[in-house]
Parts: structure tokens; C-alpha cells; sequence
């Protein structure tokens, strides 16, 4: 009976690959890949010569089955691209298969950007909620978005140069004060790793390039989130009641937990009104 191996992998910086790592990918016979043309590279640099299988979301309905029988006479070793595989890609079904097997599987434990980008951020770890790649569609991901936002976790999520941006404008619609750790092409040449919020965000990323973790403030329970409709509500009620200027946005950010850079711009707004 074959062992499984689930191989965290860098993901940038070769540097990042443990003793531990390379000693198991040149000891199975067959590696099981994301994307057969990385891991090959990968598998060169530790002088593996062990063969290369693609399993991703794209392989055949056959492939799971082509990779358990294989365990009945061999160990396998599971990785992705980059980083702990089975985290935001298909590598489950295959380590819950070798275990229903009765195949030991046992984790090569390394990078992952997930936990990477929560170490940067600040915000700590006691509490996160990792949500991998948000919906394409608008609705779908305002809502799981909203959800996220709305509890007292640290939020974790993965985007694409090419949809960053219509997420900062989400973001900032749902939550402009809260704050993001935007994490880029982490370990990499390019690295960066930027906070502010999602306007400020917008305004920086012009032109994102690379793969994004972005790391969210969780929620403070105590200071809930408002609208802007909400805070214009509180601005003209303050008005109404005789309170102007700097009263008046003081009575704003008592009654809503609001930054002063959005009780302000309300407080102006209301006083336009009257």
C-alpha cells in the first residue's frame, strides 16, 4: 500500500523549498500536478525524476481512479502550482479517495499564501475566514462579501489582475473604512505588499499586475458598519436638531461609529439641504 504525499511547494521564491519537500519528490515515481509543465521545472531543480501526471479541474472523470490504483503499488505525491495543494483546488477529492483507501496520507507541510499574507497584515490570526476565489458574477460575490464582512474575522480571499479592481469597487461599496493588506506576487521579484483602503486601493492598483491575497480588518463588533445612507440619515438628523459644524460631526461619529472623513462630507451635504 502507497503513501500519499501532500506536498506544499514555494510559491515564488525556490529558496522557500524545504530538505524535507525535495526528499520526497525525489524518492515517489509519480507526482500528481496542477500544471505538469511547472512541476516538471520544479522536479528539475531538485534532480527528481520521478513522472508527472496533470490532475486539476480540467482532467478527465477517469483520473482519480488512475491515480488510486497507482497508490496500490507505489507512493504518489500531490502538489499544485504553488503552495499547499487541496487549498482552493481540486486535491481534496484525491486525499479523501487515498484515505477511504486506506492509503496513509501525510502532509509535506511548507508555503501557503493564505497563511503568508494573514502574517504581514496585522490584523492577527486567531480568527480568519479564507474564501479562495470570489464569485465572477457581481451579485454573487457582493453577497459572499457581505457575509464575510459582517463577522469578527479576518477575511482571506485570492484575485486576478484582471478582476482586482471591479472587487476594490465592491469593497468600497460594502466597506470603505475598513482596511485591506493587499499581498502581490508575495515572495516573488515583484513582491508587494500595500495597505489602505479599497478607494486608496483603486487609486495605487491603476494597472495590477500578478496574483493578489487580499487580507480584510475583521469586523469590530463594537463599532458596526453604516452605510452612507445611513450616515447621511444621522447628518441631517444632527442638523434638524440645531447642531452645526463641528458639533454636528461629532454628533455623526458618536451616533454611527463613522470615520470623520466620511461624517464630514455628510454633515455638508445636510446642511445643503436646509
Amino acid at each position: 500500500m502507497g503513501t500519499l504525499f501532500v506536498v506544499a511547494t514555494p510559491i515564488g521564491n525556490l529558496q522557500d523549498l524545504s530538505i524535507r519537500c525535495m526528499d520526497v519528490l525525489r524518492s515517489v515515481s509519480l507526482v500528481a500536478a496542477e500544471d505538469t509543465r511547472v512541476t516538471r521545472k520544479l522536479l528539475g531543480h531538485v534532480g527528481s525524476k520521478a513522472r508527472t501526471l496533470s490532475y486539476n479541474e480540467h482532467s478527465p472523470p477517469g483520473r482519480l481512479k488512475q491515480l488510486l490504483d497507482h497508490l496500490d503499488s507505489g507512493d504518489l505525491a500531490l502538489v499544485t502550482d504553488a503552495g499547499t495543494p487541496a487549498i482552493s483546488d481540486p486535491g481534496s477529492a484525491l486525499v479523501q479517495g487515498a484515505a477511504q483507501a486506506g492509503h496513509a496520507v501525510m502532509p509535506i507541510p511548507g508555503p501557503s499564501a493564505v497563511t503568508t499574507a494573514l502574517s504581514v497584515s496585522g490584523f492577527g490570526g486567531t480568527k480568519f475566514l479564507f474564501l479562495g476565489f470570489l464569485p465572477r458574477r457581481k451579485a454573487d460575490r457582493i453577497q459572499e462579501l457581505e457575509s464575510g464582512l459582517g463577522l469578527p474575522a479576518t477575511l482571506v480571499f485570492l484575485e486576478t489582475p484582471r478582476r482586482i479592481r471591479k472587487t476594490l469597487e465592491d469593497l468600497d461599496g460594502i466597506a470603505p473604512e475598513r482596511q485591506l493588506v493587499m499581498c502581490r506576487e508575495l515572495t516573488k521579484l515583484h513582491e508587494e505588499v500595500w495597505r489602505g483602503t479599497a478607494a486608496e486601493a483603486l487609486a495605487h492598483f491603476d494597472n495590477p499586475r500578478g496574483e493578489f491575497v487580499v487580507v480584510v480588518e475583521p469586523a469590530d463588533a463594537a463599532k458596526p458598519e453604516f452605510s452612507n445612507d445611513q450616515i447621511m440619515t444621522a447628518a441631517e438628523r444632527a442638523i434638524a436638531s440645531g447642531l452645526s459644524g463641528r458639533s454636528a460631526v461629532e454628533q455623526v461619529i458618536s451616533e454611527t461609529g463613522a470615520p470623520r472623513a466620511r461624517a464630514y462630507p455628510a454633515v455638508l451635504e445636510a446642511q445643503k439641504k436646509t
